[in-house]
């Protein structure tokens, strides 16, 4: 394999040696390619000096610490891989949210109102001088619950990575250093739209052109500030962090409900958009430059992942957001999504020359499929692919570039992946992409059998976000191991649920597993039936653990207000929060050990800072 392959992931080499029909076909090679543009969106890890990432048809945007999300023609991927500054290139992947369809629980409000800690003061925690940025779906910025009490918005900055900027207006350097004008947003004008600056996507919408949108019905608002969260999880999902309550007389108070809020909402401008690691990258970039410009601690709440990858914390979007970490005074909690009951994923361990199977239902009327093996590459292993009738594929060996098979009306592609600088494990990818209209239903069967076996494990995963159909899974699933990326990144707080209606662990939660070198998850809050601002002023009840990080990373203000801005420790910030928090967690009955993979140190408490 050439050494510019080396330095390319194995998804991306896969969809670059793939046909267009296959990669229409398949739900993952096209993800991060504009098929009008025939353009590619990367994210790039690189050394030296980011001005020699740029190029002819080349669109660099530069991320903190060493990253860059790149938008190039495919036909330079590999000359570009080939620059000596750029050290590895990895494919964007989707990314969904975990919802599944309370502060009491959390001793939140004897925090609020200074009841458990000595020395917070008469008025208790509240967020107040912490930011919290959310990277999400967007946000009902009209919500009671995001304004203050003279109905001015608490919003301080509003980037929407799905919006199209203003006609003409293009995203150069020497515009976006321009200074945005309050005075016409305060005079009730609308204010050119564009991206932050330094980015190439999008709108932001700056404060004063939110308290122009609120001062006007509506209607009128909504042509200066047109954000909507359609979804209504990031709403949702910063009510619980940070909504004051407004709409509900102070009874729906989320937990920091004086933060400040800086908001990203995620996607592209264009038909069909979804959010895309690219994206996410961006905005965790932004928020970071937002905390650091104004000199002030954050929080960042991130409730979606995805399942493609290592587990292992080594992709690039893993090592970006350890890398930013520790930037500034911050915290970084991330869900783990809601896989934990799911027949998504399983593992097992092949022992010397043994042989074992793995069966994978397929039910009809399924239109995309795929399926990541992950093992040692120390381990020697023969691969087969059983079709339901019987015919099988293999042995499979590992060759350079794709395989190609054809099992009954199913095409199988299948690529051999090499570690990559961050990785000491190997990925083998299946495709399966119909001739017809669906994937062959049945029971289809993953065959491996040891040759050179040094440690044996194995650990395979279907696409999660609800894309295959429900009765679509392995027959033996194993719930441990199924945190989703972010969640598995090293320094992030990593949140599972539990319902604390009945003070009971909620079997969707995602789970860790001995196969990360870390403890993880960390802790768990309420994710069940919590009752949280939806877009129109109004509240409704939601599931999943979306809903149980922003409790964590309200939970992690507060603490920071404690030791940041009341003076009682002026480093109580990154990994220093983590293990606060993990030592004032509480146990939950049934569990006799912790930490452990379903609630790491138990559930959130917070109340234990000597």
């Amino acid at each position: 394999m050439l050494m510019a392959d080396q330095k390319i992931d194995n998804l991306l080499n896969l969809a670059m040696d793939s046909t267009e029909q296959e990669r229409e076909k398949s739900w993952n090679l096209n993800v991060g390619y504009d098929e009008e543009l025939r353009l590619w969106d990367v994210i790039v890890k690189y050394s030296g000096d980011e001005s020699g990432l740029a190029g002819d048809g080349i669109t660099v945007v530069p991320l903190l610490g060493g990253y860059a999300v790149v938008t190039l023609p495919e036909s330079l991927l590999e000359t570009y891989s080939e620059r000596p500054q750029v050290e590895f290139i990895e494919k964007p992947k989707r990314l969904y949210f975990s919802d599944f369809q309370a502060n009491t629980a959390s001793c939140i409000r004897s925090v609020q109102d200074g009841s458990v800690l000595p020395g917070i003061g008469t008025g208790g925690l509240s967020g107040r001088g912490i930011l919290m940025g959310i990277v999400d779906s967007g946000v009902d910025y009209r919500h009671p619950d995001f304004r203050n009490e003279d109905g001015t918005t608490r919003i301080l900055r509003l980037w929407d990575q799905s919006a199209g900027a203003d006609a003409g207006e293009q995203p150069d350097a020497e515009r976006r250093n321009q200074t945005d004008s309050g005075t016409e947003a305060r005079q009730g004008r609308v204010q050119a739209r564009r991206p932050p600056q330094g980015y190439s996507m999008g709108v932001e919408y700056t404060e004063e052109m939110i308290n122009a949108a609120l001062a006007l019905p509506p209607a009128e608002g909504y042509r200066i500030v047109p954000e909507r969260d359609f979804s209504g999880h990031g709403t949702s999902v910063l009510g619980i962090a940070a909504g004051n309550g407004r709409a509900s007389n102070g009874v729906n108070r989320g937990v920091a409900y004086e933060s400040d809020i800086i908001a990203v909402k995620m996607g592209i401008p264009r038909e069909n958009s979804f959010p895309r690691t690219t994206e996410l990258m961006q905005g965790i970039d932004y928020l970071v430059r937002q905390a650091l410009a104004l000199g002030r601690p954050m929080v960042i709440n991130l409730s979606f992942g995805n399942n493609y990858g290592s587990h292992r914390g080594d992709s690039l979007l893993e090592t970006y957001i350890d890398n930013v970490s520790n930037m500034g005074r911050l915290v970084i909690c991330a869900g783990t999504g809601n896989n934990g009951n799911d027949n998504l994923h399983t593992a097992g361990q092949v022992l010397g020359e043994e042989t074992q199977e793995i069966e994978l239902g397929v039910s009809p009327f399924e239109a995309v499929l795929n399926v990541q093996l992950w093992k040692a590459y120390a381990d020697e292993m023969e691969v087969y692919l059983e079709h339901p009738a019987g015919t099988r594929i293999g042995p499979l060996y590992e060759e350079i570039g794709p395989q190609r098979y054809r099992a009954g009306d199913t095409e199988i592609l299948i690529y051999y992946g090499k570690p990559g600088p961050f990785q000491i494990t190997q990925e083998i990818y299946f495709d399966f992409i119909p001739r017809g209209a669906y994937v062959d239903s049945g029971v289809w069967k993953i065959i491996l059998r040891g040759r050179s076996i040094r440690e044996g494990e194995y650990y395979l995963w279907l696409p999660g976000g609800g894309v295959l159909n429900p009765n679509t899974g392995f027959f033996l699933p194993q719930a441990q191991g199924t945190l989703t990326i972010p969640s598995t990144a090293a320094r992030v707080i990593t949140v599972g649920a539990y319902d604390s209606r009945l003070n009971t662990y909620a079997d969707f939660s995602g789970r860790g597993s001995v196969n990360l070198i870390y403890r993880k998850p960390d802790l768990a809050a309420p994710g069940v039936d919590i009752t949280a601002p939806v877009p129109g002023g109004s509240y409704a009840p939601v599931t999943g653990t979306s809903f149980a990080t922003p409790f964590v990373s309200g939970a992690a203000a507060l603490l920071m207000e404690w030791g940041i801005v009341q003076g009682n420790d002026s480093f109580l910030y990154g990994e220093k929060v983590k293990a606060y928090l993990r030592r004032g967690a509480n146990p939950l009955p049934a569990f006799g050990r912790y930490p452990n993979e379903e609630i790491g140190y138990g559930e959130d408490v917070i109340i234990r800072l000597h």
